[in-house]
């Protein structure tokens, strides 16, 4: 990477230019990129698409071979076609958790004898477009992120529109109208991943534009500009996220034969005991999340909402995190919850987190933690 920027110092480079002069996968060439300026020996610039360019260090870094040590990065498996099979033992597998753009932390889980990031990455090398479904919060989003560094993502509800996906005409600073490309045609021409996130929310009729860039075609055309034909380059790749139960949320035929595999994600409450989450609230989510497979009740706290549940207590106190988590459920849902809180932890009662009298000038001058606080530990 360091060369190639050191041999055309003038030049600043896309990570899709880069790529394809190199032979390599669009995550790899990203994490290198990012290294380089991140020690300082290359320069990124570009208020949207990022463009990489060579310093005065350079030079020097492209005479000095780094190699990361193990675990660095997830392991990304050759193109399917010339692969050989070689027995799932001897995969190479992440070590650890895996560290997502926004920094935070995803440990990987298993999947067809795989770590899930891993199973992703040969997918994706195969072309074969993946669904993730499952209740929100569950961490779809976040295996997505962790399995590839290079994802553009597309929030979908039922306003997204074919602009938000191939782009639309802007007003620009000197007043005249440019067309701004949406995520789509980004990912197509730097061989990106697209996450399609909440799919079941988009309108099918917004969806359609989708369709042929994933088919044999791997090309659109973008009738709002010009009726420009856009390509998908190697690495180009789509992912999409479905939340059966929430309202509005319809899997049609046609989004679902896209995608010729499709996962179930659910919470991992072993890894949520492993996280240091209280003991006695992951055992409410699992006796609530069996209620939810047998149909008696429509929602169980899911990992994000056990993660919220941590952080609440470690500010505001148990009472509060409880009283909380109770308030977070669905009305039709609440009583349920707090019966199951109440039988687990203990407590006499257990209503949804709310404001109480007003406080007097006296106690409103008392530090945090005197009057009118939660307690800050956790009670046994």
């Amino acid at each position: 990477m360091a060369r190639l920027l050191a041999d055309r110092p003038a030049d600043t480079l896309t990570i899709g230019g880069m790529a394809r002069q190199l032979g390599h996968s669009h995550g790899a060439v990203r994490n290198a990129a990012l290294t380089l300026v991140r020690r300082g020996e290359a320069d990124q610039s570009g208020t949207g698409q990022p463009e990489f360019r060579a310093n005065g260090k350079t030079a020097a870094a492209a005479q000095t071979a780094v190699i990361s040590p193990p675990g660095t990065h997830s392991p990304r498996a050759q193109p399917a076609s010339p692969r050989t099979t070689s027995p799932a033992a001897a995969t190479p597998r992440p070590n650890g958790p895996i560290r997502r753009a926004g920094g935070q932390l995803y440990h990987p889980r298993e999947l067809a004898d795989l770590p899930d990031v891993e199973a992703l990455n040969r997918l994706r090398d195969a072309d074969v477009p993946v669904l993730l479904y499952g209740p929100p919060g569950t961490g779809k989003t976040s295996l997505v992120e962790a399995a590839f560094p290079d994802l553009l993502t597309v929030a979908g509800d039922g306003d997204t529109t074919v602009g938000d996906l191939i782009g639309e005409y802007t007003q620009a600073d000197a007043g005249g109208y440019v067309f701004q490309y949406g995520p789509l045609v980004t990912a197509m021409t730097e061989g990106r991943a697209l996450l399609i996130d909440d799919a079941t929310l988009i309108s099918p009729k917004v969806l359609a534009a989708l369709y042929p860039a994933m088919d044999g075609r791997r090309q659109i055309q973008v009738k709002a500009h010009k009726g420009e034909t856009i390509k998908a380059e190697p690495g180009f790749y789509v992912v999409a996220g479905h939340n059966p139960g929430v309202h509005g949320a319809v899997l049609t035929e046609a989004l679902a034969s896209r995608f010729s595999v499709q996962i179930q994600i659910g919470t991992d409450y072993d890894l949520a005991l492993a996280l240091k989450i209280d003991a006695r609230v992951v055992r409410v989510a699992r006796h609530l999340s069996r209620q939810v497979e047998l149909g008696e009740l429509g929602w169980a706290p899911q990992l994000r909402e056990l993660l919220s549940y941590q952080k609440t207590e470690s500010v505001l106190g148990t009472n509060a995190a409880l009283a909380n988590l109770v308030g977070i459920a669905p009305l039709e849902d609440r009583d349920a919850v707090a019966a199951a809180v109440i039988k687990a932890v203990g407590v006499k009662e257990v209503a949804p987190l709310t404001l109480g009298k007003q406080l007097s000038a006296s106690a409103l001058r008392k530090p945090p933690g005197i009057a009118g606080s939660a307690p800050r530990g956790r009670s046994r």
